[in-house]
């Protein structure tokens, strides 16, 4: 028996009806806090110079390990130049010296440098973390420091065949690149250049990395000394920051954008997709690119290895110490962050939300974490077996602090900094947009960024 309609059915009442319609929805759209964040400077020339009281820079602090096909470990020599009376020293020299370091791995808990010994050798890690400890007047043993892959310790004990001024005890197992003191005797004796180098640090030492050329003042001086003369030194080369892009073309052919134009426009909805797309590569850029993005414009002295891996509030506190003038924000991947909740339920300090931006985020001693995706994870495959970092940063121009750079105006400019420019219509009808976003970013100076590094986000624990 057939079924005996008495009304009109949905279906084909739907073609008569108007459909409600949402803009084109992206997933790869993010908060992109940094952006909101940083304060922006509008730069007239599409140059932006940064002057500085001259600084003492020695480099990035590590030294770069390399492993073979067959998984040997080799010092990669060039990055000897680290070293401060290396960094002038024949490459030949350089290349003789990687190749008198000899591995050897260590255990947990193990004791590779014992406080006041004499050591014979430059021990640089390859793989693992270790603590420096020192004894303290009274007699108790205090953490100085927490090293990591890459980083090197004792350099002025090896150099000079002085005592070492603190123990070293590893707290993951690893393996570490030594070479005894006997190798740099060697080269000193047969190059003459060296001996005079290193002579020289050792009389005199070498001149702290981030420190400033000295201004000369006197103070709560008697009677009519005689002031000192003074004046503030400039680097002779400060950085400058030029522009850099994010850039597509858009392409929308014409009948599309002249048959199916409502109630959306189509080129309109075309481009603010291609614009979120632009500024999701600019965050990823602010914070990646190797010349000029935050994570690689650290200077050694602002860096704080994670003491147990995870992310702890000592950690974060730590972090504080070195940009301790007006932090701004903490930026960290949402499993960082979300391992540093754990952390801190864990050790029953959870910490204040905070509604910034018109989220609520979470604040470690009232400064925010901003949560962001371009933050990446190295050594491994990914969140499960990688690492990360968490960058603590002083933004504004007053403050001396991280600043991004765009320019003042730019032709046919659709937002600040970004154009959509009309290239016109080829012979296929295809109507051509040059989409271009002009940015960068400025450390205006050193200790207005620091970084937490080998951060891992995988500790999970049983609260029952």
């Amino acid at each position: 028996m057939s079924d005996h309609r008495l009304t009109l059915g949905p279906d084909a009442a739907r073609q008569l009806a108007t459909t409600t319609k949402t803009a084109p929805q992206m997933r790869g759209i993010t908060p992109r806090y940094l952006l909101r964040a940083l304060p922006w400077v509008d730069v007239d020339s599409g140059v932006f110079r940064v002057n500085r009281r001259r600084t003492f820079l020695l480099g990035d602090d590590r030294i770069t390990i390399d492993t073979d096909h067959e998984g040997t470990r080799r010092v990669v020599s060039e990055d000897l130049r680290e070293i401060p009376y290396l960094r002038e020293a024949d490459p030949a020299l350089l290349g003789e010296l990687a190749q008198a370091f000899t591995e050897v791995s260590f255990d947990a808990g193990q004791l590779l440098v014992q406080e006041g010994e004499s050591t014979d050798r430059l021990w640089v890690l390859a793989h693992g973390r270790a603590e420096k400890r020192v004894t303290t007047r009274y007699g108790e043993e205090t953490v100085l420091e927490v090293v990591g892959d890459g980083q090197f310790f004792d350099l002025d004990s090896w150099t000079r065949g002085e005592r070492t001024p603190y123990q070293v005890k590893a707290l993951t197992p690893g393996v570490a690149l030594c070479v005894e003191r006997s190798v740099l005797g060697r080269l000193s004796d047969r190059d003459e250049a060296l001996c005079s180098a290193v002579t020289a640090y050792s009389e005199g030492g070498a001149p702290l990395a981030g420190k400033e050329a000295p201004i000369q003042l006197a103070g709560g001086h008697v009677g009519e000394p005689e002031l000192p003369g003074t004046y503030v030194e400039y680097e002779d080369t400060p950085r400058e920051y030029h522009m850099t892009v994010a850039q597509t073309v858009l392409r929308v052919h014409t009948r599309v954008s002249d048959l199916y134009n409502e109630p959306n426009d189509q080129v309109r909805a075309q481009a603010d997709l291609t614009i979120q797309a632009l500024r999701e590569r600019q965050e990823s850029l602010m914070l990646n690119h190797p010349d000029f993005g935050l994570f690689h414009n650290v200077t050694p002295g602002q860096r704080v290895q994670a003491r147990t891996g995870a992310p702890t509030p000592d950690d974060l506190d730590e972090l504080l110490t070195k940009v301790w003038k007006q932090p701004g924000y903490f930026i960290a991947h949402p499993k960082a962050i979300a391992a540093f909740g754990r952390e801190c339920t864990r050790r029953g300090v959870p910490p204040v939300m905070d509604t910034r931006f018109g989220s609520p985020l979470l604040t470690w001693r009232g400064v925010p974490l901003l949560p962001s995706d371009k933050v990446g994870f190295t050594n491994g495959s990914g969140a499960v077996t990688g690492t990360t970092e968490i960058l603590l940063i002083r933004a504004g121009e007053a403050e001396q602090g991280v600043v991004g750079l765009r320019p003042s105006e730019v032709p046919d400019e659709v937002e600040p900094g970004l154009s959509m420019r009309n290239m016109g219509t080829d012979k296929k009808a295809i109507t051509s947009y040059l989409m271009t976003a002009y940015f960068n970013t400025a450390v205006l100076v050193e200790d207005a960024i620091a970084v937490l590094q080998n951060v891992e986000v995988s500790k999970y624990y049983d609260y029952s």
